[in-house]
């Protein structure tokens, strides 16, 4: 496969359920699967009980979302939805959407989730999330015809960091909120302000970018280099935070991914305690062939 023909999953973007009225849990701390995995199964439920309260309705959706039977989870927001409209159930269907590829719809769910509730800082996060994959998605585009980024793509990107800045000024602790904008700066190749984005998210939740598929939406770089320096920024970033664990294992990802200055590692003053490791000896004497793209 040529490398320029494939997006490439490499940073997790974010998507938060919204907080409703339904016993769920807390807003931020359940979220959809990835894009790769929204193929939906067979219906196994029948149509939503019209004697069904809004919360009954709304726990069987998110039962179904969580099983990927998508089309049937929306079916129940929906119903849901017509005796109280909430904006956490707005912020559903809105995901619910976006799992479907149906990015505008999506669009209009969460701005009537803001709508009704102006501080709810996962739908900006979401609103966010459409605007980057959508300018990832035309950039792919463009690269598999041989062309330059599309000014469509950076003009969606712009609107995403936008949209996270939103997000932040609600919750400025939100490591995700922050990861988030550090990859839409990335996709605008404003890297030392997308290092000073993942260095925030990472102090907030060092685990933040061990998040895979099934708690978020993955983010997509189209070209191999930005996804190969993507882990040798993450690389430093933990090896200056001494987490020599992590350090090692986006390291070695860097070089699986082909990253041309690695070398650079023996000369970087975030990576000298790194450099101490006898693993890190190891590694740099014996380095993993570049994985062809």
């Amino acid at each position: 496969m040529n490398r320029h023909t494939a997006l490439l999953s490499i940073a997790t973007l974010t998507i938060f359920l919204g907080a409703s009225a339904a016993q769920t849990p807390p807003a931020g701390t359940q979220n959809p699967p990835g894009l790769e995995e929204t193929t939906a199964r067979p219906a196994r439920v029948g149509p939503p009980p019209p004697s069904a309260s809004a919360v009954q309705l709304e726990i069987q959706a998110d039962k179904l979302r969580a099983d990927k039977s998508f089309a049937d989870a929306m079916d129940y927001y929906r119903a849901a939805i017509k005796k109280a409209a909430t904006a956490g159930l707005w912020n559903k269907i809105g995901i619910t959407e976006l799992q479907f590829g149906r990015q505008k719809d999506a669009i209009k769910s969460f701005n009537r989730a803001i709508k009704l509730d102006p501080k709810l800082g996962e739908a900006y996060n979401n609103r966010g999330a459409v605007y980057y994959i959508t300018g990832a998605q035309q950039q792919a585009e463009a690269e598999r015809a041989g062309k330059s980024v599309p000014g469509g793509a950076l003009k969606n990107y712009r609107k995403a960091v936008s949209e996270y800045h939103k997000a932040l000024a609600i919750r400025e602790d939100n490591a995700s909120y922050h990861s988030n904008l550090g990859t839409a700066f990335f996709a605008l190749r404003e890297f030392p302000t997308a290092i000073d984005e993942y260095t925030r998210a990472m102090q907030i939740d060092p685990d933040v970018f061990q998040h895979r598929s099934q708690t978020g939406i993955l983010a997509h770089m189209s070209s191999p280099e930005d996804r190969a320096y993507y882990s040798f920024v993450l690389a430093r970033i933990y090896a200056k935070a001494g987490d020599l664990d992590r350090s090692l294992e986006y390291l070695r990802k860097a070089m699986e991914d082909g990253y041309k200055e690695i070398d650079s590692v023996f000369k970087d003053q975030e990576f000298a305690i790194l450099r101490k490791d006898p693993r890190f000896a190891a590694l740099m004497s014996n380095k993993p062939a570049a994985i062809p793209q």
